[in-house]
């Protein structure tokens, strides 16, 4: 037992009256596992009532992200106090250099303060679908600075959180997994309208992922330059996958188009060529 205290108490490092002892490792140790077991225990828990408490997947995904950020934090300053470190010494003393590291680093504050407002604000979660900068991506998982996701090219994308919380944002997901969507087609002038639009609701019906077959609608939208223009409107569950859908649409419809001899007209440009005499 003796030759036991002997050891934990050799000093490893020892700076002016301050020294760190082989216990105040084995102290940190121990608190590093004890939080990681907490945090485990604790996501396991979420996970496990999630259906009974009627949350979904992504409310349960904040909540544990949230835990286990406060877990940490504090699980850190017990560490730190296991070294001998004092806190309220600590951030006394360096008070400066927080203010100068601050000014510095403002864009990685602000992108952590919009990860805490995605994870308990809940407009943005897990599994969303969002146009950001013109870009369609599902939301993978949300971070305290960075949230990462996939486009529909099966691309990774690394999104700063101030960019979802700062800027205009189209998701997908907000209210709900029905969305409506179109395609554009044009006809060429002296097309029977009437076949034209029951021939471009078919197209559209036909397709498996297009749910709500009922609802799908046809609008003659315009005479343009050179044909006459109309709007497939249709309902799909699938919004990731929907220029997928877009252009199996726009195939099948070529399809009835050539079935039916119906035209799509060439764009064309008239030009007329004026005579003045000098």
């Amino acid at each position: 037992m003796d030759a036991l205290n002997e050891f934990i108490n050799i000093e490893i490092i020892k700076i002016g009256e301050n020294s760190i002892k082989i216990y105040n490792v084995l102290l940190v140790f121990a608190i590093f596992i004890f939080t990681k077991i907490l945090v485990w225990i604790v996501s396991k828990i979420i996970h496990k009532h999630r259906d009974k408490a009627d949350m979904d997947h992504s409310n349960a995904y904040a909540l544990v992200q949230i835990s286990s950020y406060v877990f940490w934090v504090i699980g850190i300053v017990f560490m730190l106090e296991g070294l001998g470190i004092e806190i309220t010494f600590l951030l006394a003393g360096s008070a400066a250099l927080l203010v100068g590291i601050g000014l510095g680093l403002q864009q990685t504050f602000n992108d952590f303060i919009s990860g805490l407002i995605l994870l308990f604000e809940g407009t943005t979660r897990v599994g969303d679908i969002l146009e950001v900068d013109n870009d369609v991506v599902q939301i993978q998982s949300i971070g305290l600075r960075t949230s990462k996701a996939i486009n529909r090219y099966d691309i990774s994308i690394i999104i700063p959180n101030s960019l979802i919380t700062t800027n205009k944002v189209v998701n997908w997901s907000h209210h709900g997994t029905t969305t409506l969507f179109t395609v554009k087609v044009g006809v060429a002038y002296g097309s029977d309208v009437e076949q034209v639009i029951n021939v471009l609701k078919e197209s559209a019906k036909i397709h498996p992922e297009v749910i709500r077959k009922e609802e799908i609608d046809v609008r003659f939208s315009d005479f343009g330059a050179s044909s006459l223009d109309f709007t497939v409107i249709f309902y799909t569950e699938n919004i990731f996958g929907v220029e997928k859908i877009k252009s199996e649409i726009r195939i099948n419809i070529a399809k009835a188009f050539k079935e039916n001899d119906i035209s799509v007209p060439f764009n064309q440009l008239d030009v007329h060529i004026k005579n003045q005499e000098l």
